[in-house]
């Protein structure tokens, strides 16, 4: 199996939330991960995401970190305190890549950091190595 068709198993049928207030990366991401066969939420902001997480409970959750309202950090934390979401995989999404950003990230529960913009290539294998294990 070439490393290409072990992502696309990987991906088929994942449930993947985008949360970013940039209608510009919320379409990139869709477009990307519908084309590899996954399911994809799309939210706003924070209080978009939480409103709509209970009902599609996404395996993987991309959050931008800059968002008006309820930025990427204190989402990402209330989504790892709730139970039922603390082992689902979040991916902090940055324009920055300092280290007090992705330490400030891991520090409130993420399990990794992706630089926008990003490319079809990163944002695949990054959902693909971040996605539960399916039986």
């Amino acid at each position: 199996m070439t490393k290409g068709t072990d992502i696309a198993a990987k991906l088929a049928g994942l449930k993947v939330m985008v949360i970013d207030d940039s209608n510009t990366i919320r379409r990139s991401a869709e477009i990307f991960l519908v084309q590899a066969g996954c399911k994809v939420i799309l939210a706003e902001d924070g209080f978009d995401a939480l409103a709509k997480i209970s009902d599609h409970q996404p395996d993987v959750i991309f959050v931008d970190i800059m968002m008006p309202r309820l930025d990427g950090y204190q989402t990402c934390s209330l989504i790892k305190k709730n139970t039922r979401f603390a082992n689902t995989p979040v991916i902090m999404l940055s324009s920055r890549d300092g280290l007090f950003d992705r330490a400030r990230g891991f520090m409130v529960g993420s399990d990794e950091y992706l630089t926008k913009p990003f490319t079809k290539e990163t944002l695949l294998r990054t959902v693909a190595e971040r996605a539960p294990v399916r039986s």
